[in-house]
């Protein structure tokens, strides 16, 4: 599926799809190659929740990771690895404290750039109007259009979508695979992963 900016289905109207282009086997090939961007929802996070007072440098005000959240993570990293996926450093995160700890456990800490664009993603649960839905829908499609440098694949440690916005729901550490096409080319969404199929690949390897 193209999604680019003069086509009717840009990343405001990907909605929900749920879209296999590529068996599983065949997706680990590409990705060896490198040129995706590797959107993956952070890790369970089932402790505490987030306040209206939220702040994002106070964790004790946000959700985080639970015990089950950090093996996730830990798993999703070491899965990518023994897969030999390339992945260009600085991984992104969501400065939300459940996505940098993820990221951390997942690469290492000193591998992890905190990107606040990707807030807006929370933000589209909010009370927001049509007008500025899609002008952060817009904000990230840009993101999604960024063609990775050559060999590598750049992964953005985000959150989840509401239905039928954006990217739609993922599950905790699940990953949407994304072939950018270039600023103002548009982008293709070629697989949705849950980390159970990443799992089963790394062990059948």
């Amino acid at each position: 599926m193209y999604t680019g900016r003069n086509e009717q289905d840009s990343l405001i109207h990907v909605g929900n799809r749920q879209l296999n282009a590529l068996s599983l086997n065949e997706m680990v090939e590409s990705l060896s190659v490198g040129g995706f961007i590797l959107y993956a929802r952070h890790a369970e996070a089932t402790v505490g929740r987030d306040q209206p007072n939220l702040h994002l440098q106070d964790c004790s005000t946000q959700r985080n990771l639970s015990d089950t959240g950090r093996r996730q993570a830990i798993t999703y990293g070491q899965v990518l690895r023994d897969l030999r996926i390339p992945v260009v450093y600085p991984v992104l995160s969501s400065p939300f404290c459940r996505n940098v700890e993820t990221a951390a456990l997942a690469f290492g800490s000193d591998y992890v750039q905190i990107d606040p664009l990707w807030v807006q993603v929370y933000n589209l649960s909010t009370n927001l109007n049509q007008m500025q839905q899609n002008q952060l829908l817009n904000q990230l499609q840009t993101k999604f259009e960024s063609i990775p440098q050559q060999g590598t694949n750049q992964v953005i440690i985000g959150h989840s979508f509401p239905a039928n916005i954006g990217l739609g729901p993922i599950s905790n550490m699940g990953t949407v695979v994304i072939q950018p096409h270039g600023q103002g080319y548009g982008f293709e969404i070629v697989a949705r992963l849950s980390l159970e199929q990443l799992t089963q690949l790394s062990d059948g390897k």
